[in-house]
């Protein structure tokens, strides 16, 4: 879980829990307007947001959590929500809905794939449910 692959990178541990807290921040300002995240995140750094990452299992079951509530969420939101505009101008932010939420799956798809690089990288198998058969 500290391991990284260079001076100033994340860690494995951080990296994992950077997954769960950025998904539960970008999901609350896409269904609910809140930019509590990016107040936080945009000028005080992402360490400011993220917190210190835990065991593993503890920071798998999170990402678990989070992601079925974000699933959840998204379900139960009305067609019409997706074309709403969600703007922090001091932020500089202005996306829709529906935009936001597609950042959340190319962030995971990204760290994801920077996790499965480091796992090979210390020589440990591609986990079977995702290796080529």
């Amino acid at each position: 879980m500290e391991w990284r692959p260079e001076k100033g990178a994340l860690n494995i541990g951080e990296l994992l829990r950077h997954l769960w807290v950025s998904e539960e921040g970008v999901r609350r300002c896409a269904l609910a307007g809140d930019f509590s995240y990016y107040e936080i995140r945009v000028p005080k750094g992402l360490h400011a947001v993220m917190g210190t990452p835990g065991s593993l299992e503890e920071e798998l079951a999170n990402n678990g959590r989070v992601h079925a509530d974000t699933v959840s969420a998204v379900a139960a939101l009305p067609e019409s929500e997706f074309d709403q505009e969600r703007a922090h101008l001091e932020l500089g932010f202005r996306r829709k809905v529906a935009v936001i939420l597609f950042g959340i799956n190319e962030h995971e798809i990204h760290h994801r794939a920077q996790l499965m690089t480091y796992l090979r990288m210390l020589g440990t198998p591609v986990p079977l449910k995702i290796a080529r058969k």
